[in-house]
């Protein structure tokens, strides 16, 4: 027998918004979609009940977003019910926006840290599988999710690195830093544990691109006294304390970045002159404290 939809909305979320032109979408605040990427399995599709939107195709697992609730925790909230998706398991990649202005549905794309096997939580599915990058496309998908699947496709292999001179960006602002040079790299670090948890703008790391957020991997390089912080590595954060020279360290991160099988798009982060030719020589782009500054105190 074929399972129904609930009788009644579970929370104020659950309801119809209608755009100016007739059509309907699901959630009165947005909603938001989880792709999951394991790169030996390929992304976790959900084959959607008969009675649901779109019955019969596949897309993702996801719904309506609470009010208050962000893209990414009503994606991961929307997944864990529906697809048994632990959260514990996932890295954030970035997210996609498509928003129409009365209504907004985001894609929260994640890679796996480890592997696990999704279970069907509610009613809402008839299957989920993993399926290959290659086979996506075989399927009947969701008209939302098949528009939106090449570019997303294109991005999954995105791999981005802020890579921070640490001496430079604390530098930059005369606020007693040279009394504890320490203290204020630990300062910097937390400061950037938090922006590595909230994300950046993706348009602040390409201009022009679409809306969204990334979460790249932050590389904090730390010499001289400034070793002497206790900052350690955190989510996004990782904490590199220089042998010698940083500006040698950071060069050296570089390179290796370059030399990579899939190599990284690094972005560093200083405003030393010497510095900026040595890394624009391996490929990397460059930004000013000014900038990274920016980022941070909007946090606050």
């Amino acid at each position: 027998m074929t399972a129904l939809p609930p009788t009644h909305p579970r929370d104020s979320g659950d309801a119809w918004v209608e755009g100016p032109d007739g059509r309907r979408f699901w959630g009165r605040y947005g909603a938001a979609g989880l792709l999951v990427h394991d790169e030996a399995a390929g992304i976790l599709l959900q084959h959607r009940a008969e009675w649901s939107h779109f019955g019969g195709t596949w897309g993702l697992p996801g719904g309506a977003r609470h009010e208050g609730e962000s893209a990414v925790e009503g994606a991961i909230r929307e997944s864990e019910e529906e697809a048994g998706v632990p959260a514990d398991a996932l890295q954030l990649a970035f997210t996609s926006v498509l928003d129409l202005g009365y209504w907004s549905y985001v894609t929260v794309v994640t890679t796996t840290s480890r592997p696990f096997a999704p279970r069907i939580g509610d009613a809402e599915s008839l299957e989920l599988r993993w399926v290959p990058l290659e086979e996506v496309d075989s399927l009947p998908l969701h008209p939302g999710f098949g528009s939106a699947w090449p570019v997303l496709r294109e991005r999954l292999g995105e791999r981005i690195r802020v890579v921070v001179d640490a001496a430079n960006v604390v530098g930059s602002v005369p606020d007693g830093w040279w009394k504890d040079r320490a203290g204020a790299a630990d300062r910097l670090v937390a400061r950037l544990a938090r922006l590595g948890e909230a994300g950046i703008e993706t348009s602040e790391l390409a201009p022009g691109s679409g809306a969204g957020r990334s979460w790249p991997r932050i590389d904090v390089v730390l010499e001289g006294q400034a070793k002497d912080a206790v900052a350690a590595d955190s989510g996004q954060v990782t904490v590199l304390r220089a042998a010698g020279s940083g500006d040698d360290a950071i060069v050296d991160e570089v390179a290796r970045a370059a030399r990579q099988p899939v190599p990284e798009r690094v972005v560093v982060v200083t405003a030393d002159r010497g510095l900026i030719e040595r890394v624009r020589e391996h490929g990397a782009e460059v930004r000013g404290p000014g900038w990274l500054r920016g980022l941070i105190d909007a946090l606050d």
